[in-house]
């Protein structure tokens, strides 16, 4: 049997960012292992749930550690389902777990759940209730998180789905929120509706989708320059789509495109899809759960809108929005655009002229910027 210490040593990120200051294992997935020891000796693999595991280390420490078999895992992101998947090929344990949607398949009679605690407090609740809901009356969750990221307001929606709450002690800046005595009331809390009176929409969302059925400022910048993009672009690509505002919006503006919707986020594309639905513009929004465009072909679309993000899980890193830069300009067709709205501090413009084409600034507030990149006719990827 692998020893856990053997296992956790060789993680990796990949296909995420790897970088010097990015880690595939940390000191609060240790200590969720740790503190969940006993209790999953004691449930057997078939009753163990591991959710958002970062790049595996929970789920294939817990099954070097106790032997188990049958884990049944969740994560929203899919960078780090594929990096779980890497990293079993690489230590001989795929066949010891099985990859589930958030809902009733992945935490029936679960009696025991080990999970990185998101940041966002509506991923929070959507996931403590489908566990208060689904899981065994008697399940233990083990949540786990970083010091810092760690807030009061967690353990209060944590108490919205079970009686029992309690932070466990610290260790190397990490600590527990361990929960139990589930309690539900009423239909699920999630997916949530906002209509935008502002530009005739209405957004769905899950609790882990960005900013949820609100619109974020950025977004709403980019939303400003829709008419002047490309205008006879005839497909487009929503990069990141988070809730698919961008998405529905230029497909309802423009009756004749085709947009197709991605983001490596499980709950943006269901919110994605349901946001279509709502708008009737399902027909021509296609939406894929897929890591920055690595499943469109080169040179198949004229136009891709972007609002990139500036983290890597919870560290400021700027690899995945070059990473999308770099996507973009292998995707579009000699004259395509890729428009982007981004921090100005950030000053990708130098990034999207070498990795895209000409750049232009076409708008700038107190905290955005706006531009638009044209795909030259030599190729540059």
């Amino acid at each position: 049997m692998l020893e856990m210490e053997d296992v956790l040593s060789r993680l990796r990120r990949y296909p995420d960012v790897e970088a010097v200051n990015l880690y595939a294992v940390d000191a609060a997935d240790r200590l969720l292992l740790d503190t969940a020891a006993e209790s999953l000796a004691a449930a057997g693999g078939d009753r163990v749930v591991v959710i958002d595991d970062g790049y595996g280390a929970l789920t294939l420490g817990a099954i070097a550690a106790h032997d188990l078999s049958g884990v049944r895992v969740h994560q929203d992101l899919l960078t780090g389902e594929l990096a779980l998947a890497n990293n079993a090929r690489i230590v001989g344990l795929s066949d010891r777990f099985t990859v589930h949607d958030l809902g009733p398949k992945l935490l029936d009679n679960a009696r025991v759940v080990l999970w990185r605690l998101p940041r966002a407090l509506a991923g929070l609740s959507e996931t403590a209730d489908a566990i208060a809901r689904y899981a065994a009356p008697d399940v233990e969750v083990f949540a786990g998180g970083r010091d810092k990221y760690l807030t009061p307001a967690m353990n209060e929606v944590l108490a919205e789905s079970f009686a029992a709450v309690r932070a466990s002690r610290g260790r190397q800046k990490s600590r527990i929120l361990l929960a139990a005595e589930p309690e539900t009331v009423g239909e699920p809390r999630f997916p949530v509706r906002n209509r935008l009176d502002d530009f005739d929409l209405e957004v769905v969302a899950h609790g882990a989708a960005f900013s949820g059925p609100r619109l974020d400022i950025g977004t709403r910048f980019l939303l400003d320059y829709l008419k002047r993009m490309k205008p006879d672009a005839r497909e487009a690509i929503d990069l990141g789509c988070g809730t698919g505002i961008l998405a529905v919006a230029l497909a309802k503006a423009r009756p004749g495109i085709r947009v197709t919707a991605t983001d490596q986020s499980a709950a943006a594309v269901a919110s994605t899809r349901a946001t279509a639905v709502a708008n009737e513009v399902a027909d021509r929004v296609t939406v894929l759960r897929d890591d920055a465009m690595s499943g469109i072909p080169d040179h198949s679309t004229d136009l891709v809108l972007c609002n990139p993000p500036f983290h890597v899980g919870a560290a400021v890193h700027t690899g995945s929005a070059i990473k999308m830069f770099q996507q973009a300009g292998r995707v579009l067709r000699p004259g395509g655009e890729l428009w982007t709205v981004y921090n100005t501090h950030l000053n990708y413009r130098g990034v999207m002229e070498r990795m895209v084409g000409r750049t232009d600034v076409l708008g700038r507030n107190k905290k955005f910027t706006v531009t638009r990149s044209v795909r030259g006719l030599h190729d540059r990827t």
